[in-house]
């Protein structure tokens, strides 16, 4: 769940610069199309009669300083996984990094509540996981897929998901009560984030978002060097 959470954040985040183009046309990467634009009509359909409605009464009822420090703990879990895939990457710096702000947040943070690395240089990082890793080693993405519930993915980022799950501390939480009050905490937190980013979308809304989701997956995977539509690198992506 975390991992396609993240990814509404990011395809959100590539819908600022996709959103600049015209509509996209038709992918290569996307053959079954009409499967997937059911799923995703179910999908927005869920959101907009359940977690839009959800996502804003929390937004009503919690103060902006709330939502920040709900970010932070569950970005900060996250960093287990980056660690782990840093690794499995080779990227030594990087995995320093991960485990640096990961130490720091959890110990002198209130258990990630507070971005103390931040604070003193340790930006928060673009983020890995294992759909990433073994694309990095050569597994190619596989087609588009739209999934239930969890929404857009590709075949290999989907096939990769157990292991996030099972590299993700929130999978660990003894109590059913409480690790599914925190799931709901964690993706209600993140749609609240995104009520103010909605006038973005435009035109076919499958489309828009298939492409920004694929545009910011293969941004990731190549650790940004891309060219974006217009020819010029998509660094800005770093903001995000």
């Amino acid at each position: 769940m975390q991992k396609m959470v993240g990814a509404v954040v990011a395809m959100l985040a590539a819908a600022m610069l996709a959103g600049c183009s015209s509509t996209p046309a038709a992918n290569g990467n996307d053959p079954w199309e009409a499967p997937n634009r059911a799923v995703f009509k179910f999908n927005d359909s869920l959101d907009t009669w359940v977690a839009k409605p959800v996502a804003k009464g929390y937004r009503f009822v919690s103060p902006s300083f709330v939502e920040t420090g709900v970010d932070n703990f569950f970005d900060n879990m996250g960093e287990v996984s980056n660690v782990l895939n840093d690794l499995l990457q080779a990227k030594w710096g990087q995995a320093g990094h991960d485990s640096a702000r990961l130490l720091l947040n959890t110990f002198a943070g209130l258990a990630g509540l507070v971005d103390v690395a931040a604070e003193v240089g340790l930006e928060k990082s673009q983020g890995e996981d294992f759909g990433q890793t073994l694309q990095v080693w050569g597994v190619p993405s596989g087609p588009y897929v739209v999934l239930p519930i969890f929404g857009p993915s590709t075949l290999t980022d989907a096939a990769a998901s157990p292991v996030d799950w099972f590299t993700y501390p929130r999978t660990y939480i003894a109590s059913d009560p409480l690790r599914y009050g925190a799931t709901v905490l964690d993706y209600t937190n993140v749609r609240a984030g995104l009520l103010d980013a909605e006038g973005l979308v435009s035109g076919d809304k499958y489309l828009f978002f298939r492409e920004a989701y694929l545009q910011n997956r293969e941004f990731l995977v190549k650790d940004g060097a891309i060219k974006d539509d217009f020819g010029g690198d998509l660094d800005d992506f770093d903001d995000f």
